[in-house]
């Protein structure tokens, strides 16, 4: 594809092997009709590419595709009009046709062994169908330079009809978060374009930058644009919070921006700018201060999350927003602009007597109401343009009489799918894009052998899973779904490659879902697509994630003190690879047969293998063994934190992790204001001479150790006697962590063994959260 200089990285591997052995038609999308015929069409130089005469915007389409063939394979294959005499080799032609069950976007492949016939009523029905052969052709063919080794450039005969289940197929980038330079944002296009998306929404600008100029209020990139520091990890990673110090910035000229919009066009992309109303707007008030409830001061936010300090709902706030959408608008010829409207705190508004008056005047019941209100005036104003609003979900909350917004308003649904759902049957047109399935930030395989994401699960089956309008759903709001997006939000994604990695390949299952009807859709042969998704991005220098071949481990407490280990992959045509040892398997490494039985302590590494290549990342896990492997724990408080945690977790092998959301850390299991007073049962009087438990210290999330551990042992379950005490320090604090603690005593006969974490009850005096209600989170436990 022409416009972009392709880098092949040779970051990851070569899956040319794994390759030979899927079917020929890995197109993704999946298009509508497929039928496969025998034989292939070759390219070679006596091809000749035929075009229409007459059509300018479908002989640019040819001769993009002809460049990009010409510069991957070194041929020079030439373009004739159809006047003109061709040569007698093979023939690949595109025709125009007046077909109005075709669409804009529809298209015809018929590919024969000596000729192939393009058929579309429109140039983006040729367009598309141009990125359908190019996923035909070998992964070659998105080289920059040919390829020095032989490539067989030929297509597999078939007959195509296509066209998108949905007119709205988008996918987002956050560029307020982290800043991506130009050339980038045209990579990311190119990508979208293959995988025939056709909407790019730009999310311009936040409480942490504006990225974009606007020539009538220069702060706003000269001040908004910039912030000191930037958060380091998550949200509640330290107490206090660790900055790095360094002050991070970036905008983009409207000369780039009209250079980015154009380019887009020329990949049949429309660009949706977004510009973040009322709330998530603390760039806007480092900029100009006037614009708020009071007067500050305000700073761009250096660390993420939601912020009380909002626009004020005033004339002059609403001359403002009218004067920067003007210039957004001059740039962005599209029919939509995104307002935001999402994650908007009212305590400013409640604060402020102006706005308590203004709800007075305007007869508005509540703060919900006044932003709707907000709402609504930008409609109209937009409306008054010739253009369309669109608005996260939270734009229909506080419906009023006194504000309404205009049917014209599209709804943006994240918050799941009811808030899209309501909307479409108020006779709103919605675009899907709930958080659960197609949010791209959010881990994707086991957090703790992945890089650092936002949080949550979304792996690509589920992305995969997804279907904006099921069956159930009347036909009435089953027509205002316009279509779905793929998000991906950058807090934690501040490369490229980052963003890549967490993008693709499920930007790719986003796209099925968005074009392929529902009844095409396959999983199993979705993943059979994959190698060759895999050899394509890597050919364009793509840094995707492989977590589909990951190898998963479950673990199984026997009542004879062994643990026992099951490993599988979701590729289940994939060989397993492993070593016990610590070293990294190979693809001559031990092959998983049976379950592995471990007696002590051991670290398990895994590696999916095909065709004797390796194809996934190894996997690493530390398995616990000890004298309480298999045997019964119960606690005296049950847990409550984090979700579906229960006291087995303490004993059963696998160590936790705190990665992720508070919510969402693995393997731990905690109390509020209780001690966790654990008993285990060893079912036959030991010896024992140590106790090792992890304990969790996330001081910013109120999890503190305990003021001290107590090790008591029984002999009948009855009657404890105490044989270690050691206190702990329930005010440090740090970095999340899990804190191992050792307990130590001269040998001793016993049958049951109480650990009791002491809880301090309520966060102590001198830290930010005192008088709050304290945690006690344990982690493992084993007895020796």
């Amino acid at each position: 594809m022409p416009g972009i200089v392709w880098l092949s990285l040779g970051l990851l591997l070569s899956l040319t092997g794994f390759c030979q052995s899927v079917h020929s038609y890995s197109i993704i999308p999946k298009p509508a009709k497929l039928e496969a015929r025998d034989g292939r069409f070759s390219l070679t130089g006596s091809t000749t590419v035929r075009v229409p005469s007459g059509h300018s915007e479908l002989q640019t389409i040819a001769e993009n595709f002809i460049h990009q063939f010409n510069t991957a394979s070194g041929f020079t294959i030439p373009i004739q009009t159809a006047s003109e005499t061709r040569s007698t080799g093979s023939l690949l032609s595109f025709v125009s046709v007046n077909e109005a069950s075709l669409g804009t976007e529809g298209y015809r492949i018929d590919c024969k062994p000596n000729t192939i016939t393009i058929e579309a009523a429109k140039p983006a029905g040729f367009f598309y169908a141009v990125q359908s052969i190019y996923q035909l052709l070998p992964p070659e063919i998105f080289r920059s330079s040919p390829a020095t080794a032989p490539v067989n450039w030929s297509i597999p005969a078939c007959r195509i009809e296509d066209k998108p289940r949905f007119n709205y197929r988008g996918l987002h980038l956050d560029v307020a978060r982290h800043f991506f330079p130009v050339s980038y944002i045209k990579k990311y296009i190119d990508l979208l374009a293959l995988h025939k998306f056709n909407t790019f929404h730009w999310h311009l600008t936040d409480d942490q930058g504006w990225r974009i100029e606007i020539k009538k209020y220069p702060k706003l990139t000269q001040v908004g644009g910039w912030r000191k520091e930037t958060l380091i990890g998550h949200y509640y990673e330290s107490d206090p919070q660790q900055f790095d110090g360094q002050p991070y910035g970036g905008f983009y000229t409207q000369d780039e921006v009209r250079d980015v919009v154009q380019y887009a066009k020329s990949k049949y992309v429309t660009i949706i700018p977004e510009i973040e109303t009322p709330g998530h707007a603390l760039a806007i008030l480092a900029a100009y201060p006037e614009f708020g409830c009071s007067v500050g001061p305000y700073e761009t936010a250096t660390k993420w999350g939601i912020f009380s300090d909002i626009l004020c709902p005033s004339e002059k706030t609403f001359t403002f927003l009218q004067d920067v959408l003007t210039e957004v608008m001059d740039l962005f010829p599209g029919p939509y602009i995104h307002i935001g409207g999402d994650e908007c705190p009212k305590t400013a508004w409640k604060n402020s007597a102006f706005c308590q008056q203004l709800m007075k005047q305007l007869k508005l019941k509540n703060e919900n109401q006044l932003q709707r209100y907000f709402t609504a005036r930008i409609d109209r104003w937009v409306n008054s343009k010739g253009r369309k609003i669109i608005g996260w979900d939270e734009i229909m909350d506080g419906e009023s009489p006194a504000a309404r917004v205009s049917a014209r308003a599209v709804v943006m649904s994240w918050r799941g799918t009811e808030g899209g759902l309501k909307a479409a049957r108020q006779n709103h047109d919605v675009i899907m894009t709930p958080e659960n399935y197609v949010y791209l930030d959010h881990y994707q395989a086991d957090r703790s052998q992945e890089p650092l994401a936002f949080g949550r699960f979304t792996p690509l089956e589920e992305t995969y899973s997804y279907d904006p309008t099921p069956a159930d759903l009347p036909a009435g709001v089953q027509q205002h779904i316009l279509g779905v997006q793929a998000s991906v939000w950058t807090e934690y994604l501040k490369t490229a490659g980052e963003v890549e990695y967490m993008v693709w390949p499920r930007a790719a299952a986003g796209a099925e879902v968005a074009w392929t009807p529902s009844e095409q859709k396959d999983w199993p042969d979705f993943t059979q697509r994959l190698p060759q998704l895999f050899q394509r991005l890597e050919n364009v220098g793509v840094t995707y994630s492989r977590s589909y071949y990951d190898v998963l481990a479950e673990q199984t407490s026997l009542m004879d003190g062994r643990l026992q280990i099951r490993l599988e992959s979701k590729e289940k045509t994939a060989e397993i690879r492993f070593s016990t040892d610590g070293s990294d398997p190979t693809a001559q490494s031990n092959r998983y047969e049976k379950p592995v039985d471990l007696t002590k302590p051991t670290t398990i590494k895994a590696v999916t293998v095909k065709s004797g290549r390796i194809i996934g990342e190894v996997q690493s896990w530390n398995f616990a063994v000890s004298k309480v492997t298999g045997k019964t724990i119960q606690l005296a408080t049950a847990t409550t934190k984090p979700r579906n945690a229960d006291a087995p977790i303490l004993i059963d092998g696998r160590y936790g992790s705190t990665i992720g959301y508070l919510e969402e850390m693995q393997n731990v299991a905690g109390v509020k204001t209780a001690d966790l007073n654990a008993t285990i049962d060893l079912t036959e009087i030991q010896s024992i001479q140590s106790v090792t438990i992890g304990l969790v210290k996330a001081t910013a999330g109120n999890i503190l150790l305990p003021k001290a551990v107590e090790v008591a042992v029984s002999d009948d379950g009855k009657a404890f006697r105490s044989v270690k005490n050691v206190p702990m320090d329930p005010t440090e604090r740090g970095k999340k962590a899990i804190i191992r603690q050792t307990l130590t005593f001269e040998p001793v006969l016993c049958r049951y063994i109480r650990i009791i974490a002491r809880n301090v009850g309520k966060v102590p005096v001198g830290m930010p959260k005192a008088g709050q209600d304290a945690w006690v989170m344990a982690d493992e436990i084993t007895v020796e």
